[in-house]
């Protein structure tokens, strides 16, 4: 496997940030630790991998990346490593080539190869996402504030900068931003959030992500526990999460799901196209989940290659 380094970040004086977005990694956590968590899960899955490839035979199916390559603590990464998938230098020595571009909007790379995953999914801002989540689920995310009454929470259209804050309608809206009715996603005064994670149009893994609820919108979590899918979304749900997925063409991804206490209804507030294991959840939880993305993603692979 190549050893590809952290590609999709730079560090900019103490911070890391995402290189295309600016997002901060970590961010209000302390930086260091995020460094050190990505560190802490490479080092295992480094040692595992060459384990499992000899238990899975000499077949090693192979993926190209573009325009970037996943680093080590991206989760494709591990996935790839976990289920004996090696990442190819050429897209001509690779089974099907892997879209992988951390940012809000993108364009497939080129060359491509006669199979690609994940190369429709290339617009994830807010705007998109809430458009396809209310043509899928009926109800919507959106408002206009110019046009509502009450508190709604505003947020930038780029993704992974976590800028929301909560302002009071009506107003008028501002360039570049997007406004959201306000989720009561709270249990216990605790914020929780539902990442779950999809490959080949299927939840594989949900990280439920616990916050103090005056910190709803930070992107450090105080726990996250692991959960299966089925576990957390009704049959109903399940579906038409599926439904989402496959909308805005997420063969690879995360979707942040928040459930309302008071309605009981799950909103789908951003969709991530690369995605790393929460620093907070604990570390056999994070082997647990990279080996079930590592089936799934071999799945998909394997897949592709009898079409």
């Amino acid at each position: 496997m190549t050893d590809a380094l952290w590609t999709t970040h730079v560090f900019r004086g103490r911070r890391l940030e995402v290189a295309k977005t600016g997002a901060v990694a970590g961010r209000d956590c302390e930086p260091q630790a995020s460094a050190a968590s990505r560190v802490a899960f490479d080092a295992p899955v480094r040692l595992m991998a060459p384990a499992l490839r000899a238990l899975r035979g000499a077949r090693r199916p192979s993926l190209w990346f573009a325009p970037d390559w996943p680093g080590r603590g991206d989760l494709i990464w591990a996935a790839a490593a976990w289920g004996g998938v090696r990442i190819a230098e050429r897209p001509s020595d690779a089974d099907p080539a892997f879209c992988f571009a951390d940012a809000t909007r993108g364009h497939a790379p080129t060359p491509r190869n006669a199979k690609q995953l994940s190369f429709g999914g290339l617009d994830v801002s807010k705007r998109r996402v809430a458009a396809v989540f209310e043509q899928v689920f009926g109800y919507s995310l959106a408002l206009d504030p110019a046009r509502s009454s009450g508190y709604a929470i505003e947020k930038s259209e780029v993704n992974g900068l976590h800028d929301s804050r909560i302002v009071r309608c009506p107003l008028q809206p501002k360039p570049a931003r997007v406004y959201q009715r306000i989720i009561e996603n709270i249990e216990d005064d605790q914020a929780v959030d539902l990442q779950t994670l999809f490959i080949g149009g299927k939840p594989v893994v949900v990280f439920v992500a616990r916050r103090p609820k005056h910190r709803r919108f930070d992107n450090c979590a105080s726990s996250v526990s692991l959960a299966r899918p089925e576990q957390m979304f009704s049959t109903a749900e399940i579906a038409r999460l599926q439904a989402f997925a496959e909308a805005m063409k997420l063969e690879w991804g995360g979707l942040d799901v928040l459930r309302d206490r008071f309605s009981n209804r799950i909103y789908v507030a951003s969709v991530n196209k690369t995605g790393t294991p929460p620093r907070a959840l604990p570390w056999r939880d994070k082997l647990r989940a990279v080996s079930r993305l590592g089936r799934a993603l071999r799945e998909l692979i394997e897949k592709e290659e009898t079409r």
